[in-house]
């Protein structure tokens, strides 16, 4: 069946608190998505951020994050007071402020955790279900803490059983994250009786500074770390700076790791985006302290890694992010896993038969006007050279380029592809100010927020009108 839905991070949400939330704000928009006749809500990464606030640098890859955590609905657990509440309220609306919410969300929360009983039979629930990370994870904070939040290789503490408050420390990190999914699991079943499917986005890689590689650091490649070579968006490269697999030892382990990575992410989405899938093929890396262009490929697990997740996880719904530099060999590699690739019209038009022109797609496949990696289509077309946007207009017949981004929408509607995602960003023909992310650049990403006043009966009924016309309606 095709589908049709809208790509909006959880902390691009309107609300009073600082950042999108799970509460009001998030419900509000599943109406919206129900309203507009769409079936699908994209998310990027859920995960706890840290320095630089990037989602796809997360000190916890099975953690929630925190800042998600909806204070009115705290409030109606009667788990904090009136006072409190206030205390959680932000001036600033428009953007995310991460250092006014990395110096006061913790210790409301940490208010909040004190109305759990250690002996609610729900919580206890949950740290038995989520017994394979979640202790460490929590100890990994615990510790952060008490370290003043340095790196781990500059910890002087570490090891909690020699600290005298850890394990009172470790239990509130517990359930601050029984919190976070508490919520973000009955956001779900909202979304899902509406008919909504969540796609939910997995980075790759866990940070270096994480729970994930302190503890288990020899599943990591020693002295090598993550990058990507140069491309269109960085001419010299990106060094990520994540640990890389040692998929020989994950291999040994029966991929047991990545099998309790996949076994989580299940239960919070419906379908999973992997993001920089390709690495599973090979992988980019290069030496701690070198530049990115200094790096080179070597191979992943391949097949081997696919034929696990379809053996282990028949149901579940994989669209592999295939964006960036291919080879002949990789594209078959995608072919061959069978899983759903991307396509984004943005790249379509630097050339005269792009694989990323609507009648190159396959079915198989989600197309998008932009990612989060992407300026805005309008900002696109402001930066454009001359012959790519009058090969954009050409090919989508768009006499003007102010009519440009609803014909780019029409183009991402049209296609053979089975779903279809549009950034927000898009139906509202927003600028570089709502831009999400500029790889390879360090300030002003991930802290763009709608205005609810945006989200209006029109576009409700255009954004319908442009699913029934091209056949992507949800089925009542």
């Amino acid at each position: 069946m095709r589908k049709s839905g809208i790509l909006l991070p959880l902390f691009s949400l309107n609300g009073n608190y600082g950042i999108g939330t799970m509460g009001k704000s998030a419900f509000e928009f599943v109406d919206f998505l129900h309203s507009s006749k769409q079936t699908l809500w994209q998310l990027l990464p859920l995960t706890p951020t840290s320095y630089g606030n990037s989602p796809y640098q997360s000190p916890g890859v099975f953690a929630g994050n925190p800042y998600f955590i909806d204070p009115e609905l705290l409030y109606e657990d009667s788990l904090i007071n009136k006072n409190t509440l206030h205390n959680f309220e932000s001036e600033n609306t428009e953007v995310i402020d991460y250092g006014y919410l990395y110096l006061s969300r913790l210790p409301l929360l940490k208010k909040a955790a004190q109305g759990i009983s250690d002996s609610d039979s729900n919580y206890l629930s949950f740290c038995n279900k989520e017994s394979f990370w979640l202790e460490k994870y929590c100890t990994f904070s615990a510790l952060k803490e008490i370290n003043h939040m340095l790196p781990h290789c500059m910890w002087k503490y570490k090891d909690a059983s020699d600290i005298t408050d850890a394990k009172e420390l470790i239990s509130t990190h517990k359930k601050i994250q029984y919190l976070f999914y508490s919520q973000w699991l009955n956001l779900k079943k909202y979304a899902n009786d509406k008919n909504i499917a969540i796609i939910g986005d997995l980075p790759i890689y866990p940070a270096y500074d994480s729970s994930d590689y302190y503890f288990a650091p020899d599943m990591f490649i020693k002295g090598r770390v993550a990058a990507c070579p140069p491309d269109s968006f960085n001419a010299e490269g990106q060094l990520w700076g994540n640990p890389v697999y040692d998929w020989d030892k994950l291999k040994d382990e029966d991929y047991r790791w990545w099998k309790e990575r996949l076994k989580n992410a299940s239960t919070i989405y419906d379908s999973i985006r992997i993001d920089h899938f390709r690495g599973f093929y090979e992988y980019y890396s290069t030496k701690e302290n070198r530049t990115a262009k200094e790096g080179c490929w070597s191979k992943g697990p391949g097949l081997d890694f696919c034929n696990m997740i379809k053996k282990d996880f028949p149901e579940l719904d994989i669209i592999a992010e295939d964006l960036g530099f291919l080879t002949n060999d990789t594209r078959q590699f995608f072919r061959d896993s069978g899983f759903a690739t991307m396509k984004v019209l943005q790249f379509a038009f630097d050339e005269n038969d792009s694989e990323y022109l609507p009648h190159n797609h396959i079915r198989n496949s989600v197309v998008y006007t932009g990612t989060h990696d992407n300026p805005t289509v309008t900002e696109w077309i402001c930066k454009a050279r001359s012959d790519t946007l009058t090969r954009a207009m050409d090919y989508l017949g768009a006499s003007s380029v102010y009519t440009l981004p609803d014909y780019f929408i029409r183009g991402a509607f049209s296609s053979v592809a089975d779903r279809a995602i549009i950034p927000l960003q898009d139906w509202l023909k927003t600028g570089s100010n709502s831009r999400v992310n500029t790889p390879g650049t360090a300030e002003n990403n991930w802290q763009w927020r709608i205005k609810d006043s945006l989200l209006t009966k029109n576009l409700i009924e255009k954004i319908s009108h442009y699913t029934r016309i091209y056949n992507r309606i949800r089925e009542e």
